[in-house]
């Protein structure tokens, strides 16, 4: 598939600080990408760029095949939805979204057609001559959609266009911006500090932190298999823990995590030359039972810890050793019965379970 996007060594300093350095990326068309991070981490001014409202101060940017480092917004193939939506208070839904076509000179019965079809699609039908004071926040960001989509660009930038909704409301708009991206088949690019909004609308996550991209891939390969500390603790949750090679058999090595335990991992995992590393364990990852448990590592543990968090429950455990591990372990009572702060319980951790990472 051919790129859309290709940001090609671009750099953004702010007098001596660095906001984007030296990123290169490549977005196919039609892709749904979000660009992740915590604030301050470089992913807005990177859309800024795109969008036209920054320049670049080193590198290169091109849209469609076309250089657009030095062009205006205006002169841009792209339209951007912003957090606050942005709407004339005094135009209807329908002068709203049609404004930019009347930028664009669009004749007036091509406008009328496509307004009406985006209206459909974003399920407006009925809203068409409400002003934004009487629409709820969900009805105001498909309005905002609406008049980003119907000009028709090559790519839609969304700036955290979710985080004032509340959240029943956020998760709905989650699915229903997916599915209009697959209906479109337009490249969007989206920005959010929100993990589960990442995984759950992307087809590649650009994990970002202090200006650079940390690691680029599906949802599934950014949660399984993080490549560095900051990946595995900010998508989600991990425990990180200093590991050194104990011994080597075949395809499995031997490793003692901090406190003490040891652990068999792939070797595939470990760096070559390296006695040392960090190795990410997910919470979920960690089984727990009273009873003996089928796995590669088995080991028992002190509960220390109970917390219960409604459908799951989250167990701070510490082994005789003393390494500590949290687990996360599904509310059930078939699985939880009789398990409480102070209990012994069995521990498994499968190979594959254990990925080394990158220090942050």
């Amino acid at each position: 598939m051919s790129a859309m996007i290709e940001v090609r060594g671009v750099t953004k300093r702010f007098g001596d600080f660095t906001a984007v350095d030296r990123v290169d990326l490549h977005v196919a068309e039609g892709e749904f990408l979000t660009l992740l991070g915590p604030s301050g981490c470089g992913k807005t001014t990177l859309l800024r760029m795109l969008s036209g409202f920054e320049t670049p101060t080193e590198g290169t940017l091109v849209i469609g095949g076309e250089d657009v480092t030095h062009l205006a917004p205006y002169r841009r193939n792209v339209n951007q939805v912003f957090q606050s939506y942005a709407l004339f208070p005094h135009m209807t839904v329908e002068e709203n979204i049609g404004f930019g076509l009347r930028m664009q000179k669009v004749p007036a019965e091509e406008a009328a057609r496509r307004i009406a079809e985006v209206i459909d699609l974003v399920a407006l039908k009925g809203f068409e001559q409400r002003k934004p004071h009487q629409l709820s926040g969900g009805q105001r960001q498909r309005v905002a959609l609406a008049r980003a989509i119907v000009p028709r660009p090559k790519v839609l930038l969304l700036d955290e266009p979710l985080s004032a909704l509340d959240a029943k409301l956020r998760q709905q708009m989650q699915l229903e911006l997916k599915r209009l991206q697959k209906h479109l088949g337009m490249t969007f690019v989206f920005v959010t500090h929100d993990q589960e909004e990442a995984l759950t609308m992307s087809d590649r996550i650009a994990v970002f932190n202090r200006g650079r991209i940390e690691q680029i891939g599906s949802a599934t390969e950014i949660y399984h298999k993080p490549c560095t500390a900051f990946v595995a603790d900010f998508i989600g949750e991990a425990n990180l823990l200093d590991a050194e090679l104990v011994s080597r058999n075949g395809t499995t090595g031997r490793i003692r995590v901090e406190g003490g335990l040891e652990l068999t991992l792939a070797l595939s995992q470990w760096p070559q030359d390296h006695s040392r590393a960090l190795v990410s364990i997910r919470p979920e990852k960690v089984l727990v039972s009273k009873s003996r448990i089928e796995a590669e590592n088995v080991f028992q543990a002190t509960v220390r810890e109970e917390l219960f968090q409604g459908v799951l429950d989250r167990l701070h455990l510490e082994t005789g050793a003393g390494t500590r591990l949290t687990a996360v372990v599904a509310n059930e009572s078939a699985i939880l019965e009789a398990i409480h702060a102070g209990d012994q319980v069995w521990c498994g951790l499968h190979v594959d379970d254990l990925i080394v990472v990158r220090p942050a």
